[in-house]
C-alpha cells in the first residue's frame, strides 16, 4: 500500500507563519515512530505538502531540503526512510496543478510506484488535504493534530479520524 502524509500538522508541528528554517521543525510525538512502524509494515510512505512560502519569498528550496533532511536524520536512527518527498512551492495564484486540494503531487506519487488509487491513503489535517485525496481516487484519513480538529469541527467530512499519526488503523485492501 501507498502511504502518503502531508507533513505540516501530521508529520510536524504546523505554524500559521510557516516553517522558515530548521530550528523551527519540530517533530509531533510519535510520528517519527508511526513513519517507521508504516516502513516495518511494508508500506511505502510519502510526504506531499504545500510549500508557499518559497514562491513567497520566506524561505529556500534549499532551506527546505535542510528541514526535510532532519526528518530523514530521525528515521536514519530507526534504519528506515522516506520513499519520495513531493512538494509544491506555487502559491494558489500560480495556478499550478501539484498544489492541494489539486491532486498533482498524489497522483505523482502514484504514478512513481505504480499504485492505483484504491491501494493508496492519504493522512491530512486539512479540507485540501481532503480534497486531494478525493480527487486522487484515494482514501483519506483525517488527523486532529495541525488544523485537523478545526476541518473536523467546519466540515462534515465521512472519513476515519485519529488524534494523530501514531494513533492511525489503516483501512484493509
Amino acid at each position: 500500500m501507498l502511504i502518503i502524509l502531508d507533513r505540516d500538522g501530521v508529520i510536524n508541528e504546523d505554524s500559521p507563519n510557516y516553517i522558515k528554517h530548521p530550528g523551527e521543525w519540530k517533530t509531533i510525538n510519535g510520528s517519527v515512530q508511526a513513519i517507521v512502524k508504516l516502513k516495518q509494515a511494508g508500506h511505502r510512505v510519502c510526504i506531499a505538502t504545500n510549500q508557499s512560502g518559497i514562491a513567497r519569498g520566506y524561505y529556500t528550496i534549499e532551506t527546505l531540503d535542510q528541514i526535510h533532511q532532519l526528518l530523514i536524520n530521525e528515521l536514519k536512527k530507526f534504519n528506515t526512510e522516506i520513499d519520495a518527498i513531493f512538494y509544491c512551492p506555487h502559491t494558489d495564484e500560480d495556478l499550478c496543478l501539484c498544489r492541494k486540494p489539486k491532486p498533482g503531487m498524489l497522483l505523482q506519487a502514484q504514478n512513481k510506484f505504480n499504485i492505483s488509487g484504491d491501494n493508496t491513503v492519504f493522512i491530512g489535517d486539512s479540507y485540501r488535504d481532503f480534497q486531494a485525496a478525493q480527487s486522487a481516487q484515494c482514501k483519506f484519513i483525517l488527523v486532529a493534530t495541525g488544523n485537523g480538529l478545526k476541518t473536523k469541527q467546519k466540515h462534515n467530512l465521512d472519513t476515519p479520524y485519529y488524534k494523530d499519526l501514531a494513533h492511525v488503523l489503516l483501512p484493509q485492501t
